[in-house]
């Protein structure tokens, strides 16, 4: 059934409860690789990295808004009025984060959801839902998943806005690379992504992977962590706004090779594949900050 553009814009925001505490931010950070060696040094005590790992001390990375309270729910709005569309075709094309203030360690917050955009692209059609959540102090943050769905274009819709960035005509001013251990996937599944793509090899090699693939939103937080810990000073509450575009995958067990280019107020990132020639993994990457 073709995308029913002006019914799924008109439908009534999804409205819930989400929860969490020190244990949910603890596993996050846990998935994202916090407290592993980095260059040979274990890092499971140093006092920078206890920020993720220890209760007494934690601090709440701002990617961990993707997860909190109801792991991927937002895809629910895949289930918005006038919008019938096979999960098998649907591809998570980019992510991004607006941070009103820094998210608590412990949080009860109501989510509000709903399809904010949808865009015709000719052979494939891109939804954008937007998660808004709040607590009794008011705004917390606001999210926007975009959602690209093969074979669902030719609806009549506008194509909608690039959103490419491009990188400076110089060296980056710094570059991290972060290996993903061979178990990592299994660990951020934790965190509430339970598709079988990242963990079940048979499932993976239907999906047409040699084996499986770590999730987009770890490399995406993986990423954020690093932009932290170097440029921003170890400092999550500088943090404004964070997004990327999924650009390709990366298997458990290779290395993230991330490259940072520092400008006024933000932070222009790419993130590639070192073991397999740079391949693309995050693309049109921006870390907003104060």
């Amino acid at each position: 059934m073709p995308i029913d553009a002006a019914r799924a814009l008109a439908a009534e925001p999804r409205q819930g409860n989400i929860g969490w505490d020190h244990k949910d931010v603890q596993l996050y950070h846990l998935g994202l690789g916090a407290g592993t060696s980095l260059n040979g040094q274990s890092l499971a005590t140093d006092p920078d990295e206890l920020r993720y790992t220890l209760e007494s001390k934690l601090h709440v990375l701002p990617s961990f808004a993707t997860v909190a309270g109801a792991g991927m729910a937002m895809l629910g709005g895949l289930a918005a009025p006038g919008i019938e569309v096979n999960l098998a075709h649907v591809l998570h094309g980019g992510q991004s984060i607006e941070l009103h203030r820094p998210i608590p360690v412990k949080g009860n917050a109501t989510s509000s959801a709903k399809v904010a955009a949808l865009y015709d692209k000719g052979k494939a059609a891109v939804i954008v839902l937007r998660t808004e959540v709040a607590d009794a102090d008011g705004p917390l943050w606001t999210s926007d998943a975009q959602i690209f769905v093969r074979g669902e274009g030719g609806f009549g819709g506008e194509r909608g806005p690039s959103v490419k960035e491009e990188l400076p005509a110089r060296a980056p001013d710094r570059t991290e690379e972060r290996h993903i251990r061979e178990e990592q996937a299994l660990l951020y599944r934790l965190s509430g992504d339970w598709n079988p793509l990242h963990a079940d090899p048979e499932f993976a090699k239907l999906a047409g992977f040699d084996k499986p693939i770590l999730h987009g939103l770890c490399s995406y937080g993986m990423t954020l962590k690093a932009v932290v810990d170097t440029v921003l000073d170890g400092d999550v509450s500088r943090v404004r706004g964070y997004r990327t575009r999924f650009a390709g995958i990366v298997f458990p067990g290779e290395t993230l090779r991330i490259r940072m280019w520092r400008e006024e107020g933000r932070v222009l990132v790419s993130v590639t594949a070192a073991e397999r020639d740079d391949a693309p993994v995050l693309a049109d990457t921006v870390v907003e900050h104060s």
